[in-house]
């Protein structure tokens, strides 16, 4: 049977997660700044206030 200590779990947790962590930032990142998704940010952006066409009550 394979005996796994407790610094040698919390080692590999730790690299997992760091590595996780980039690379879901770099794939934020990149859908982000994907060509294809400016349209619809742009929409997303300017919905709130091309809508505002009198003031809120």
């Amino acid at each position: 049977m394979i005996s796994v200590d407790h610094g040698t779990l919390v080692a590999f947790s730790k690299s997992f997660g760091l590595f996780y962590l980039i690379i879901m930032s770099v794939v934020a990142l990149a859908y982000a700044l994907w060509p294809a998704n400016q349209a619809q940010f742009d929409k997303a952006a300017k919905g709130i206030i091309d809508d505002e066409d009198k003031p809120c009550l």
